[in-house]
């Protein structure tokens, strides 16, 4: 988000033309994290199971579960929290924050999650999924839509 730095929290905003309790669902349930996410994603005892076209595969706790307006996880270095806002117009206002300090890695954490963010999006709003499903053509070789 316009602001962020390197080192600092990752932050991003989105607007989602679905009701908070439909991104929650999404955000909350094994089928709407594999619809958007990852290949699968399913939860054991509060724990995620990430599984991503690329073959990585990455545990996740969640730390807290507040329906319809917050969820959040240890994700990758740090705290991933989505605050979820009723837009007063039948949709979502979205703040994710990613407390997350690795320097180096910082822009490409920062960039990946528009690659969580606009496929939320698509697949609430239109029902599409925009990744590609293709292990040649992961985030790995550059390629966003993976």
């Amino acid at each position: 988000m316009r602001g962020d730095r390197p080192g600092e929290p990752i932050r991003w905003r989105m607007h989602i033309g679905a009701t908070p309790e439909q991104v929650f669902a999404a955000l909350d349930s094994d089928e709407g994290r594999a619809a958007f996410w990852a290949e699968t994603a399913t939860e054991t005892d509060s724990i995620i199971d990430f599984r991503f076209i690329n073959g990585y595969e990455h545990k996740s706790k969640i730390l807290r579960r507040e329906p319809p307006g917050v969820f959040e996880i240890a994700y990758f270095g740090g705290a991933v929290r989505f605050e979820l806002a009723c837009d007063g117009d039948g949709g979502t206002d979205l703040l994710l924050t990613h407390d997350y300090s690795d320097i180096e890695s910082w822009g490409e954490v920062h960039a990946g999650w528009l690659n969580v963010l606009f496929p939320l999006k698509a697949w609430l709003q239109h029902g599409i999924d925009l990744r590609n499903h293709d292990r040649q053509r992961s985030w790995n070789e550059g390629y966003a839509d993976q």
